[in-house]
């Protein structure tokens, strides 16, 4: 008997260490499905009417290094576009337009890398990487200097690799940055997960500005009931609430002093004015004096705890949420145990398509508490996706006091579209044979 429990202690021990050190998160799920039923499918979903440009401008991420090796190359289709995504044999990645320029074969599909070419699998046309000009046909010694495919400008940073997208064929403003701890090799990567997500890809990034839904949605406990919400449910404090790195927050301020004294809690989801050395009460922090610089950038501040009984407090998070652009979003969360950094990217698909990646990384003590909030934060991802999954955009949306941040984030936003960005009915164009 004895034995028994020794050896089921042991196998028990060796799972709850491979679980929380060796064990990678690869969470990839499809929920468009459970909100379709007979007499509601997507024929009959309204997308709202004045929907703002379906592909803005900035990075988007479209593999993780992970997915591609050397010599390797990859078709993606996002943005409206076929990329071919290839790594040459000394490790540099490239993106070309994915069409061969001859006759139109897709260089992604059974193409080959040759040194830092991609060669086209229909006619062998071999095309360079870094200028996308044409520099061998194998059955002709003279090539037309009008032999050239797109490139693609693109970079490699945290793990993922992504392209430079700009309707008006603008040169980059502005790059995604390396995380240190991540760069450096100090942090491992400790799993991912991805959704797709039938929604415009602004539903997705209001959620930062959206702090009014954190109590209603994110309240309830994970694996209990709303009956039984006495017991255990989420808290959210908001110490600073989302602001961009620029000028669009005139109506951010108006009426402080009476926000300031309503806003101790609002529905739960407490925010807290902040003192400067002169006493001055405010709800922002400035970050840096070369704010207007990173106009595509920003942020916000908030702390998430499980409160047990009303009374007792655990696991409590402190999180730093920066988004870059359009489609990246950064979490840098601070717990009791130690830190870790969340990488979040959005990337549309197709016009009402969006493919959504978390990549987690944690120092390697660290990894048995990282994948136990990695899982917590799936599953609450999972219950914005469920609203995403049937919602319509609403351009004129009916708002109250607290919800102000949500149209300050929309003029932000607006950066990032230009005069030919294209519209849903464009791409829809496009789509269609």
């Amino acid at each position: 008997m004895l034995d028994w429990c020794v050896g089921i202690a042991t196998t028990l021990l060796i799972f709850l260490i491979y679980f929380g050190y060796f064990f990678k998160f690869n969470n990839v799920k499809d929920l468009r499905t459970e909100t379709r039923s007979f007499y509601a499918s997507n024929k009959n979903r309204k997308i709202g009417k004045e929907l703002p440009p379906v592909y803005p401008n900035g990075w988007f991420a479209l593999l993780e290094s992970s997915q591609i090796k050397k010599g390797q190359v990859k078709h993606v289709s996002a943005l409206g576009e076929n990329f071919a995504v290839f790594r040459t044999e000394r490790g540099i990645i490239n993106i070309l337009d994915a069409y061969c320029p001859h006759l139109g074969a897709n260089m992604a599909e059974n193409g080959r890398v040759k040194g830092d070419c991609l060669e086209c699998p229909f006619h062998s046309w071999k095309f360079r990487g870094e200028d996308g000009y044409c520099e061998n046909i194998p059955y002709t010694t003279k090539v037309p200097h009008v032999a050239r495919v797109k490139v693609w400008k693109s970079c490699e940073v945290n793990h993922i690799i992504f392209v430079w997208y700009h309707s008006e064929s603008a040169e980059p403003d502005w790059q995604p940055q390396p995380h240190t701890f991540v760069s450096t090799g100090a942090w491992r990567f400790q799993g991912r997960n991805e959704y797709l997500i039938n929604c415009h890809i602004q539903d997705v990034t209001e959620n930062g500005p959206d702090a009014m839904h954190l109590n209603e949605l994110h309240s309830p406990p994970i694996f209990l009931s709303g009956e039984f919400s006495w017991l255990a449910r989420h808290l959210w404090i908001i110490y600073t609430r989302w602001q961009p790195n620029c000028s669009y927050d005139n109506q951010m301020n108006e009426d402080e002093d009476e926000v300031i004294k309503t806003s101790a809690k609002l529905k739960g989801v407490s925010i807290h004015p902040i003192e400067n050395d002169k006493g001055n009460r405010h709800f922002t922090v400035a970050q840096n004096t070369d704010r207007n610089r990173e106009e595509h950038k920003a942020n916000m501040h908030l702390c998430h705890k499980v409160m047990l009984l009303e009374r007792f407090s655990i696991m409590e998070s402190d999180v730093r949420a920066e988004q870059i652009g359009p489609g990246i979003i950064e979490l840098n969360v601070n717990t009791s145990f130690g830190s870790l950094y969340i990488l979040l990217t959005i990337t549309p698909i197709e016009p009402l398509l969006q493919r959504v990646i978390h990549l987690i990384f944690s120092p390697p003590l660290l990894a048995p508490y990282a994948n136990l909030l990695f899982l917590g934060e799936c599953m609450m991802f999972e219950r914005d996706i469920r609203i995403w999954n049937s919602k319509r955009f609403e351009q004129h949306p009916i708002l109250v006091h607290e919800d102000r941040t949500i149209q300050v984030y929309r003029r932000w936003y607006s950066q990032f579209y230009s005069d030919h960005s294209p519209t849903y009915e464009t791409a829809i164009k496009d789509l269609q044979w």
